[in-house]
C-alpha cells in the first residue's frame, strides 16, 4: 500500500484494512481475519490494529462484536447523516438557516432525478403513490403527522430507477433536515391539506408524461419546506 505524504499512521492503517477487505472480497458480515492474523498480514502491531479498527467502525465499514470477533460492516450512510446533522447545527443557530444547505441540495437531486422518471413510470406504480398520497390525505384529516409518508413517497418515486444509492442518499438528507428541525412542528410547516396537493400535482404531471411540469411540481414541493 502506498504512503501518501503527511498521512497520519491511523488513517493509513484505515486504509490498509479497507484495502485488505477489497483484496479478499470480503462482504457485509463476513468475518475478518483475526487480530493477529491482522497484524501478520499488515505488518501492524496490536495497538495500531485495534485504533484502526475501532476508526473504521464508527464508519460502518467493519462491526467489532465482543466475544465474536470482527466482521464486515453494512457501510450505511448513517456515518453521513450524524456528520451532517453536526455541522448544520454548528454553522446555523435556527432551524430554517440549518435545513436550508440540506434541502437545497435534495431539491436539486430530485429535480433532475424526477426527469430520468417522468417518462418511464409505469400506471401500476403511479396508483402505488397516489395510494400514498391518499393516506397522507387520511392522516392528515385525522390530525396525525404525514412526514413519514412523505419520505416513502419518494422512496418508491425513484424505485424503478434501480439504483440502490438513490433512496439511501435521499433518505439520509431527509433524515438530516427532520434531525435538525426536531420532532416538534416547525412554524412555517405546510399544512397536511398543501402537503397532498403538492403531492396530487407531482403525480398529475407524471401520469401525463409531462417532464417540464413533473420538474416544476417537485420543485414547488420544495419551495414550499416540504420534503
Amino acid at each position: 500500500m502506498r504512503r501518501m505524504p503527511g498521512e497520519p499512521r491511523n488513517r493509513r492503517m484505515q486504509r490498509a484494512v479497507v484495502q485488505l477487505i477489497l483484496d479478499r472480497g470480503l462482504r457485509s458480515g463476513t468475518p475478518l481475519p483475526t487480530e493477529t492474523e491482522l497484524m501478520a498480514a499488515l505488518g501492524a502491531g496490536r495497538n495500531s490494529v485495534r485504533e484502526a479498527l475501532k476508526a473504521l467502525q464508527a464508519l460502518d465499514i467493519v462491526e467489532i462484536r465482543h466475544g465474536h470477533g470482527t466482521f464486515v460492516g453494512r457501510a450505511s450512510l448513517t456515518p453521513l447523516v450524524d456528520g451532517l446533522t453536526f455541522r448544520a447545527l454548528v454553522r446555523h443557530a435556527d432551524d430554517a438557516g440549518a435545513t436550508a444547505e440540506i434541502r437545497e441540495v435534495r431539491q436539486a437531486l430530485e429535480e433532475w432525478l424526477i426527469r430520468r422518471v417522468a417518462g418511464t413510470l409505469t400506471e401500476a406504480e403511479l396508483d402505488r403513490l397516489d395510494g400514498l398520497v391518499d393516506r397522507m390525505a387520511a392522516e392528515g384529516r385525522a390530525g396525525r403527522p404525514v412526514a413519514e409518508l412523505d419520505r416513502r413517497f419518494h422512496q418508491l418515486l425513484y424505485a424503478s430507477l434501480g439504483n440502490a444509492l438513490v433512496p439511501e442518499l435521499l433518505d439520509a438528507l431527509w433524515t438530516v433536515c427532520h434531525r435538525v428541525a426536531g420532532a416538534r412542528a416547525r412554524p412555517d410547516d405546510p399544512s397536511p391539506e398543501l402537503t397532498v396537493h403538492r403531492h396530487r400535482a407531482i403525480i398529475t404531471a407524471l401520469r401525463a408524461r409531462d417532464v417540464e411540469g413533473a420538474q416544476r411540481a417537485m420543485a414547488v414541493h420544495f419551495r414550499g419546506g416540504e420534503g
